[in-house]
């Protein structure tokens, strides 16, 4: 058995279903990247756009200047069509992306990556410069797997394997060995669909496949950090951390993706659909018990808070205006009671306007008072 072939059983030993190897060649699509970040479609993510950042993602070697191959790995997790509430049942509900339900994969596969370099080592007899990333470096990783032949990039900018569809967790390793490269994959099967386009609720999948972050709802659901744009409120339905929508609706997922994935990423209990009306009243202790190792631990309070009383707000059910109340009145993220006034508006009736003017008489923070005015304005 060749050592390429060796490194490819040990990677699908560890549980990763997509293995590929590719060169550190320029990514070829940098182009593309350096005019999305020309437009600021990248948001408040700065960290993307530094030149140290750009420098390493358009030459690898500026990493690991003994590069020879790179290792692009894949591993499931679980695709959410699968055990979804039916609209309308059960308690005001939110709705988690699917990769988020279990264990944060920062912490699952770097442990792995690390088993299968000192693997490598073992084989080759002497250690090798390397690196590894899982969405934490500053590289193009759908780029290289495409390269390494793990899949297509599609019109929603995931990575779609043609037998296994897109819920696929990414990671890559640099190596100072040469292992024998992949085919890149050359087909594009997205074909004339354009169904994640036209059902995106808030219009960021764009034409050359890529996104307006700034109008993505998992970015306004995590990378945002301030008050979530008034306007795309509406448009977030019941998303409370990341979204899964433009990977529904495609046809590979449909056909192809199954239920399951790695049982690291299985859903924990009262994840994946989370009671919004309890979510809203939780300490910071009590969040923090209950995301712990948790992807979603990202947002932190302040943030997951904001997005779950957008998400109350969105529901249009009055059963929820005394959470909503306590978090207007009491809660000590100006975050929190901002979004919570919001949300109060969006509901509207005689409970919701009474909150809100008794929050205006107490509340002592401009941005906060100046949502409560937009939401008595618009409860109006």
């Amino acid at each position: 058995m060749s050592l390429t072939q060796a490194v490819k059983l040990e990677a699908r030993r560890l549980g990763f279903q997509l293995v590929g190897i590719t060169t550190p060649d320029p990514p070829p699509h940098f182009d593309v990247y350096e005019r999305w970040l020309e437009a600021g479609r990248h948001g408040e993510m700065g960290y993307l756009a530094t030149d140290r950042a750009r420098q390493r993602r358009a030459d690898l070697r500026m990493i690991l200047p003994e590069c020879y191959s790179i290792l692009v790995l894949g591993i499931r997790y679980p695709a959410p069509n699968q055990n979804i509430l039916k609209r309308g049942e059960g308690p005001v509900q939110g709705r988690i992306a699917s990769y988020a339900w279990g264990d944060d994969y920062h912490g699952i596969l770097p442990r792995r990556l690390q088993v299968l370099v000192e693997f490598i080592n073992a084989q080759v007899g002497h250690t090798i410069p390397n690196r590894w990333y899982t969405d934490t470096g500053p590289v193009l990783e759908r780029d290289l797997a495409q390269r390494a032949g793990l899949g297509w990039i599609g019109k929603n900018t995931c990575l779609i394997h043609p037998r296994l569809g897109s819920y696929f967790l990414l990671a890559e390793i640099l190596l100072g060995v040469e292992l024998e490269p992949d085919p890149p994959f050359a087909p594009d099967f997205c074909g004339a669909c354009t169904r994640c386009l036209e059902t995106c609720p808030t219009g960021c999948i764009l034409p050359d496949r890529t996104l307006d972050a700034t109008r993505c709802i998992s970015y306004l659901t995590i990378e945002l950090k301030g008050p979530i744009s008034p306007d795309l409120r509406p448009q977030m339905g019941n998303w409370v951390f990341g979204c899964d929508i433009c990977q529904e609706v495609c046809p590979w997922n449909k056909r192809f993706a199954a239920p399951g994935g790695d049982p690291a990423f299985g859903p924990r209990s009262g994840v994946p659909h989370p009671n919004l009306i309890s979510e809203i009243l939780l300490t910071p202790m009590e969040l923090n018990r209950k995301l712990k190792g948790s992807p979603i631990q990202r947002t932190k309070r302040r943030g997951y808070l904001r997005n779950v009383a957008v998400a109350i707000g969105n529901s249009h059910s009055p059963t929820v205006v005394p959470a909503l109340a306590q978090a207007l009145l009491h809660d000590p993220e100006l975050l929190v009671r901002g979004h919570a006034a919001w949300a109060l508006g969006r509901i509207g009736g005689g409970a919701a306007r009474q909150t809100l003017e008794e929050a205006a008489g107490v509340e002592r923070d401009a941005g906060v008072l100046y949502e409560i005015q937009a939401a008595l304005d618009q409860e109006t």
